[in-house]
């Protein structure tokens, strides 16, 4: 099923925000070669590495220790960063938590794992504000500034930024990767998450050595 068709009526079992969606015709690689390519924001010399995911998806909660982990490993001209997936009006909500978590400077390992599970595990509605606004301060976070993050013109602008990104990628999946607004893949197109970590660090070193 494409991305488009996709409704809350039926994420409900999933949770809004989805899981991974089937991806990109193969392309015998593993991966495909963006045209036109996607903008990046990385400062000059360095290798922009997108990871595109949602909270509601479960592929992308247990691929987040793997990245996590790759992450830690990255050499010095690599900027990574993460993207919210919006597909669909439905996926705000979830979106809006991250990006405010990033705006608050809290996204970390501990955190994102702490959204995750809260969705997943526990069965909490975090896209309704009056279960977020307090589970946020539960877990140590100011409420009053969360909330006026969350509703900032700047999370919505980060929201329509990161919509823009998804589709100069053409990300049909979660999680997936974006390599320097030249390369896609994600873990369908790559066979498994381990396989595209290793294709993403080829595809790096491509890029390194402006193949």
């Amino acid at each position: 099923m494409k991305r488009r068709e996709f409704t809350l009526a039926a994420a409900a079992a999933a949770l809004p925000g989805l899981m991974s969606l089937p991806a990109h015709a193969q392309s015998g690689k593993g991966y495909i070669e963006l045209s036109p390519r996607a903008p990046v924001d990385a400062p000059a010399g360095q290798i922009e590495v997108v990871e595109f995911f949602s909270y509601g998806c479960p592929h992308c909660m247990h691929f987040e220790p793997i990245m996590d982990a790759w992450v830690k490993t990255l050499p010095k001209d690599v900027a990574f960063r993460r993207v919210h997936v919006g597909f669909q009006s439905n996926f705000a909500p979830l979106q809006k938590i991250f990006y405010t978590l990033e705006a608050m400077g809290k996204v970390d390992a501990a955190m994102q794992d702490k959204v995750f599970k809260a969705l997943q595990t526990d069965r909490i509605n975090l896209t309704k504000p009056e279960v977020l606004f307090p589970w946020a301060a539960k877990q140590g976070l100011d409420q009053a500034k969360f909330e006026s993050t969350y509703n900032s013109f700047g999370v919505a602008t980060q929201l329509r930024k990161a919509v823009q990104l998804q589709d100069a990628y053409k990300v049909e999946g979660t999680p997936a990767l974006g390599i320097a607004g030249r390369y896609y893949t994600d873990g369908s197109m790559a066979n498994g998450f381990e396989p595209m970590i290793k294709l993403a660090n080829q595809l790096i070193e491509q890029v390194r050595k402006g193949a």
